[in-house]
């Protein structure tokens, strides 16, 4: 890298640009929110370092600015594992939805936002 080379703050795959407008987003909308809106906003922030505890696990974030690419995608699998059990337990998988949404999408493994 040379002097000019600048590098940008991401969360996972996604600008931190792009993670604090989508917490903008997320902030709009109509109120009473869900377990599926309150997740994916959670995960927004703690992705972008703003909120200290991990939306599934509540581990805190160990990167400069908010989770480490690692981490991230150990929050994402157990978003996902979540999110598997209460499928099968029939229990409410909203929020585990949302979690593992937002956390699929900050890691590149979706293109679209929720």
């Amino acid at each position: 890298m040379t002097s000019q080379e600048t590098t940008i703050p991401a969360a996972g795959v996604r600008s931190l640009d792009e993670v604090f407008d989508a917490i903008e987003t997320a902030n709009r909308r109509p109120q009473p929110w869900t377990g599926f809106d309150h997740a994916v906003l959670g995960a927004y922030r703690w992705a972008a370092g703003v909120q200290v505890a991990g939306p599934v696990t509540a581990a805190a974030a160990v990167g400069a600015v908010g989770p480490c690419r690692n981490q991230l995608l150990a929050e994402c699998r157990a978003a996902e594992v979540r999110l598997r059990r209460a499928v099968e337990t029939r229990a409410d998988a909203a929020s585990a939805l949302g979690a593992y949404r937002a956390l699929a999408w900050l890691c590149g493994h979706l293109d679209d936002r929720p």
